[in-house]
């Protein structure tokens, strides 16, 4: 029943920040550093949501996709995204005051991203401070990235409430398969960076179409 949320747990990219320029901008100059040909922008939002392993894998042209051109591309994409993630990356229109509003009424907030640990956390913070969410987990070694349920196992522990009580809010259709896997609502939203009829294939509870509209889940 959407009446009985106690908790949200959001994607990060699509979702809570439209980061896509500055993700477009680290890969094409790791392509460029190597002499590749460059992608398109258009071409980024159905690369991005498995990690970032399979972004550089997927942005590489396919005769030079081994092993050791993804690992060594990983390195000089992170070196080149750690420069730039805020150059124009910002949140989504009116999702502060969504968070904000959603706080004051008592739901526990939560990120859970595959994006690597390592740029969720700063990021996060960075747009949102240290105060608005409980708890925040980026892509980590050893855990499965979604959609695998384990990181909602881990969350909801970590917020003390069983995964009935929570919501997953994205913009693909891993989040929703995430959602489903682990026993949380499904709550799609349309301004992210795949498309509404992707969500509905992939079980979305519900979708919204603006931030304000997050406060109708409780």
């Amino acid at each position: 029943d959407a009446a009985m949320l106690k908790a949200l747990i959001f994607d990060l990219d699509g979702t809570l920040i439209d980061s896509l320029a500055d993700i477009a901008a680290a890969i094409n100059q790791m392509l460029a550093a190597r002499g590749h040909p460059l992608c398109e922008a258009g071409t980024f939002t159905q690369m991005i949501g498995d990690g970032m392993e399979k972004l550089v894998e997927r942005a590489l042209p396919v005769e030079h996709r081994t092993e050791e051109s993804i690992t060594s591309g990983v390195a000089e994409y992170r070196a080149f995204y750690d420069q730039m993630w805020h150059d124009h990356t910002a949140p989504y229109p009116g999702i502060m005051d969504a968070l904000l509003a959603l706080q004051a009424r008592g739901v526990k907030l939560g990120v859970i991203s595959n994006k690597h640990h390592r740029f969720t956390v700063p990021m996060t913070e960075h747009f949102f401070g240290k105060e608005i969410f409980a708890h925040i987990l980026g892509q980590r070694e050893g855990i499965e990235r979604k959609p695998a349920p384990e990181a909602a196992v881990e969350m909801a522990a970590v917020l003390g409430l069983p995964l009935a009580d929570c919501g997953y809010v994205g913009d693909s259709g891993i989040d929703m398969q995430f959602a489903k896997n682990s026993g949380m609502r499904a709550i799609g939203v349309s301004w992210g960076f795949r498309s509404v009829q992707e969500l509905q294939e992939n079980g979305a509870d519900v979708i919204l179409n603006s931030a304000a509209e997050l406060l109708g889940q409780l």
